[in-house]
């Protein structure tokens, strides 16, 4: 079971190329910092950008760089049922813990459609699936029942990264599918409230500034310090709020060039911030110290 906060990592590039040194030594201090689990080639990787030899080579790096010192999920979802299959078993073969797999964006698949994807994955490919529910990017909604459905009848699906928004749709979820399904917050504005009706944690967009402090508040609440989880909660909230200025990750890298991480370079048609955002986000940070 997975658990606490898992970052959705960002992708570093340098003079157009992934930036592989940056990339491991960003690794490197996401799991000194204490986080739970990292994320290599989810939408905070700018994974629609990434050619597929990328996209494997980037995983490829994560799981080296990691070690099995944390689970690595790795993003391996497309809008094409036999893409979403080769990257799938790439990442198996290189030593993937689960794999992150978004509903199909563009096409709308109906909920049939839906089932019909993960099966097919799953056939050609057993490794833990975590389904990766996020509306607003997709144009699709996966529904409560048909997670049921495929908890039944893909032993292979032990989970979801909801970003609906919804606490009734999440709430829904963990009731229909148990307490054993791994609900995980796909929007760190409401990881707290997640967690409190059953979730086992975050993939996080935040916790690539803030890993320790988003495992933090994870591992607070689940050990029933909820006042202390609250009180985090309520201090990530400014940061959170920054990191959505812009489209994510336009903000959450802008800031991590500021605290020297990585090169500021985004993959069009993804761009820089406007120059009064950047003030805010810039503000901001220097408020929480970072």
């Amino acid at each position: 079971m997975f658990k606490g906060a898992i970052t959705a990592l960002i992708t570093p590039f340098k003079n157009g190329s992934f930036d592989e040194e940056s990339y491991r030594n960003f690794i490197e201090w996401q799991i000194e910092e204490g986080i739970d689990g990292l994320v290599p080639c989810g939408t905070t990787g700018e994974s629609a950008t990434l050619s597929h030899d990328e996209h494997k080579y980037i995983i490829k790096v994560c799981i080296e760089q990691v070690k099995g010192r944390v689970p690595v999920i790795a993003g391996t979802g497309s809008n094409s049922t036999k893409e979403a299959i080769e990257l799938t078993k790439f990442a198996k073969e290189v030593g993937a813990d689960a794999a992150l797999i978004i509903t199909p964006y563009y096409n709308k698949p109906t909920q049939e459609g839906l089932i019909a994807h993960y099966k097919a994955i799953a056939k050609e490919v057993s490794i833990p699936i975590v389904v990766y529910n996020v509306p607003s990017r997709t144009g699709i909604n996966i529904l409560p029942a048909t997670l049921k459905r495929l908890k039944e009848e893909v032993p292979e699906v032990i989970g979801i990264k909801e970003a609906s928004g919804s606490l009734k749709q999440i709430s829904e979820i963990i009731e229909l599918c148990g307490e054993d399904f791994c609900v995980l917050s796909g929007d760190d504005f409401i990881t707290l409230p997640i967690l409190s009706i059953g979730g086992k944690g975050v993939i996080s967009v935040v916790s690539n500034i803030l890993p320790k402090k988003t495992s933090s508040m994870c591992n607070s609440y689940l050990k029933g310090e909820i006042e202390k989880a609250k009180e985090i909660h309520y201090d990530l909230l400014p940061i959170a709020r920054a990191m959505f200025l812009e489209t994510n990750p336009i903000p959450v890298k802008t800031a991590l060039y500021f605290m020297g991480k990585i090169e500021l370079e985004l993959r069009l048609p993804l761009t820089r911030m406007k120059p009064e955002n950047e003030k805010k986000l810039k503000e901001i940070l220097s408020q929480k110290g970072i």
